[in-house]
C-alpha cells in the first residue's frame, strides 16, 4: 500500500525505538503493538499506518512521540492574542492553511513557526526564503493550528476595518501626482488603506483592481496574469469611505452615485509613474469600481521575450521590412496586443522612417515617434486623428484599435497609398479578421489588396519555476488536449504554489499565437467572401500553426500547464466550433 506521509514512513526501520516511546507516552498497550508488528510483517504496511487503521492511536499521538524523539517542542495551546499580526503579512492565508503552518513570533535573527508536520521541509524552506531568517519549529494539532490561523488573520482584518470606519476626510489636497509611498503616520486610515491596496496591486503586477460591493460585504479582487484572485473582504459599511477616497483621487463627483463615471489617477511609486484608469458603475449594493493599472515605462519588450519563437518570429521580423500594407493583431482585451505592436514598432523605429501612432491610452513611449492620445471629450477619435496625420506624410502608422467602418476604411486606404499600417482588432482568431472587416462594411477587394498578415494571440499563465511539479500524462489529459500521445521528449508540469508566486503556482504570462499570411489563395477566398473556416483550412494546409498547436508546444516544453492551456484558448475554440 503506497503512502507518501513522511511521518508514517519515519516509523519504518525504527519500530522498536518508536514502539517503546509509543508505549511510554501514549495509551497504546503492549498487546496492540505486538499485533501491529505481526500485521506489518504479514502485509508489509507501515507500522504507524496499521496503528491508526486499527484505531489503536490517533495520528497526532505518533507526531507527539516523533517530536519527543527529535527534541521538537509539542504544544497543546497556541496563544493567539500574543501573536503580532504583522508577522503574517507576507504569508497568504491559503498557503498557511494548505501547509497547516503559522508564523507566531519574529525576532531579529529568527522566526518561530507552529506546524502539524515536523517533516514539512518544503514549507520550512519557503518561509526561510520569505523571512531570510532562521526558522524555529513548534508542533501542534491540526485543529489547534487551523483555529489559530483563522483567529490571527481575522484579527488582522478587524484592525483594518475598525480604522476604516473612522470619519472620512473629503477635503484633501490632490494637486499633482500622488506619491503612494509618502504616506505620513497622521494620514486618515482610509487613505492608508487605499494606498496599501494600490501598492499591493502594483507589487503583485496586477492589471486590474476590482472592488465589488454586495449586501453584507465588499470583495477586493486583483486580475493577475489574466486570472482573477480574491485578496480581501471588508464589511459593506467601509465601502462608502473607500469609494469616495478613490473618486476624489480621480477628481470625480463623489456625490453622484447613480451614474457611471470614468476617470484617471496618476501616481508615483518608488519613482515610477503609474497611470490608473478608473471606472465606476452603480449596482444594487453600491458602486462597483475597477481600476486598470498602466505602468508608464520606456522599456519596450522584444518579440522573443514576449514568447514568440520559430516560424512565427521569423515571419514577423520579415513583415517589418515591408514598405506598405496593413497588419492586424487580434485577440481579447488584456492579451498583449498593444505590447506586441510596440515590439514590432520598435524594430521598425529607425532614423530614416517617420512614425506616428494614435492610441488610447499611450502605454509605451517611443523616442523619435509622434504619439497621439485619443480624446473622445473633444471628438479626437481614431478616424479623425488618422485623417489629419495622413497630411503629415508618415511612413508608418500605428492605430491602437480598429473598431468601426470609418477607421477600417481609412486604415486600408492609407496602406494602399504607400503607408505601412499596424492596428489591433477584436476577433477570435486570425482567419476571422477578414470576415469581421467585411461585416463592418469594407469591400472584399480592398481587404485582399491591402491586408498582408493577421496575428492572433493569447497570453497564457506560465508556471512558477520555483514550485512546478512534473506529472505523468494520463488518458484524461490526452483527451482534454485532443491528442493521441505526447512527444517522447516532452516534459509536462502542473502548478503547485509557493510564497514566491503567492501560492498560486503561476508567475507571468507567455504568448501563444497563430499568424495568417495573406497568400494568393487566401486573397481569392477573401474576394469570394469565403467563411473563416474555409480560410483556416487553406491556411493550415499552407503551414499555419493554430493557437492550440502553439499552446501545445509550450505545454510539452514545460512552460505552461495543461489547465492553463485549456483555460487560455477555450473561448476561441468554443466560438470557432459554433
Amino acid at each position: 500500500m503506497e503512502n507518501n506521509d513522511p511521518i508514517l514512513s519515519k516509523l519504518t526501520g525504527e519500530k522498536e525505538k518508536i514502539g517503546e516511546l509509543l508505549l511510554k507516552h501514549t495509551s497504546l498497550t503492549k498487546e496492540q503493538l505486538e499485533a501491529a508488528v505481526f500485521q506489518q510483517e504479514e502485509t508489509g504496511a507501515l507500522l504507524g499506518e496499521i496503528l491508526i487503521k486499527n484505531n489503536y492511536l490517533h495520528p497526532h499521538d505518533i507526531v507527539r512521540v516523533i517530536c519527543h524523539q527529535m527534541n521538537i517542542p509539542y504544544i497543546t495551546d497556541i496563544k493567539v492574542d500574543d501573536i503580532d499580526a504583522n508577522v503574517i503579512l507576507d504569508i497568504p492565508i491559503n498557503y498557511a492553511k494548505a501547509q497547516e503552518t503559522l508564523p507566531i513570533l519574529e525576532t531579529e535573527d529568527s522566526v518561530t513557526i507552529v506546524t502539524t508536520d515536523p517533516y514539512n521541509f518544503d514549507a520550512f524552506n519557503d518561509l526561510r526564503e520569505v523571512f531570510k531568517k532562521e526558522i524555529k519549529i513548534l508542533v501542534s494539532s491540526p485543529l489547534k493550528i487551523i483555529d489559530a490561523i483563522n483567529r490571527v488573520y481575522e484579527r488582522a482584518n478587524k484592525n483594518l476595518v475598525s480604522s476604516l470606519e473612522d470619519e472620512f476626510n473629503e477635503d484633501l489636497d490632490l494637486d499633482g501626482p500622488i506619491d503612494i509611498l509618502d504616506a505620513g503616520a497622521d494620514e486618515a486610515p482610509v487613505i492608508k488603506f487605499v494606498n496599501s491596496i494600490i501598492f499591493r496591486a502594483v507589487k503583485e503586477k496586477a492589471g486590474d483592481i476590482h472592488i465589488e460591493p454586495y449586501e453584507k460585504e465588499v470583495i477586493y479582487r486583483f486580475r493577475v496574469n489574466g486570472a482573477m484572485r480574491e485578496i480581501l473582504r471588508q464589511p459593506i459599511s467601509t465601502h462608502m469611505a473607500v469609494s469616495s477616497r478613490i473618486k476624489v483621487m480621480a477628481k470625480l463627483d463623489i456625490a453622484e452615485k447613480r451614474l457611471p463615471q470614468d476617470g484617471r489617477i496618476r501616481i508615483k511609486m518608488a519613482g515610477k509613474d503609474i497611470d490608473i484608469r478608473l471606472s465606476t458603475v452603480p449596482i444594487q449594493s453600491g458602486e462597483r469600481i475597477v481600476m486598470r493599472i498602466l505602468e508608464k515605462t520606456n522599456t519596450i519588450l522584444k518579440l522573443e521575450s514576449l514568447g514568440f519563437e520559430g516560424k512565427v518570429l521569423e515571419s514577423l521580423k520579415d513583415l517589418t521590412r515591408r514598405r506598405h500594407g496593413i497588419v492586424f493583431v487580434s485577440g481579447p482585451t488584456g492579451h498583449g496586443k498593444t505590447t506586441t505592436l510596440g515590439a514590432i514598432l520598435d524594430i521598425m523605429n529607425t532614423p530614416d522612417k517617420m512614425i506616428i501612432t494614435v492610441e488610447d491610452p499611450v502605454e509605451y513611449e517611443f523616442p523619435g515617434v509622434s504619439q497621439i492620445q485619443v480624446n473622445s471629450k473633444i471628438d479626437l477619435t481614431f478616424a479623425r486623428a488618422l485623417r489629419s496625420i495622413l497630411r503629415q506624410n508618415p511612413d508608418i502608422i500605428m492605430l491602437g484599435e480598429t473598431r468601426d467602418y470609418e477607421t477600417a476604411v481609412m486604415a486600408i486606404q492609407s496602406s494602399l497609398t504607400g503607408h505601412f499600417v499596424l492596428s489591433t482588432i477584436h476577433t477570435n482568431d486570425a482567419c476571422t479578421t477578414p470576415t469581421r472587416l467585411i461585416d463592418m462594411g469594407v469591400q472584399p477587394f480592398l481587404i485582399s489588396s491591402s491586408l498582408i498578415a493577421v496575428l492572433a494571440q493569447r497570453l497564457i499563465q506560465t508556471l512558477c519555476n520555483h514550485c512546478k511539479e512534473r506529472i505523468v500524462v494520463t488518458k484524461e489529459d490526452l483527451r482534454l488536449m485532443e491528442i493521441p500521445s505526447v512527444p517522447p521528449d516532452a516534459t509536462i508540469y502542473r502548478a503547485r504554489g509557493c510564497p514566491k508566486c503567492h501560492d498560486y503556482g503561476y508567475d507571468g504570462r507567455t504568448v501563444v499565437s497563430e499568424l495568417l499570411l495573406i497568400t494568393d489563395d487566401i486573397r481569392k477566398l477573401i474576394i469570394e467572401k469565403a467563411s473563416s473556416t474555409e480560410l483556416k483550412k487553406v491556411a493550415i494546409a499552407q503551414g499555419m500553426e493554430t493557437l492550440k498547436q502553439s499552446a501545445l508546444t509550450k505545454v510539452f516544453a514545460g512552460i505552461i500547464s495543461i489547465e492553463a492551456m485549456l483555460t487560455g484558448i477555450s473561448t476561441a475554440e468554443e466560438e470557432e466550433k459554433e
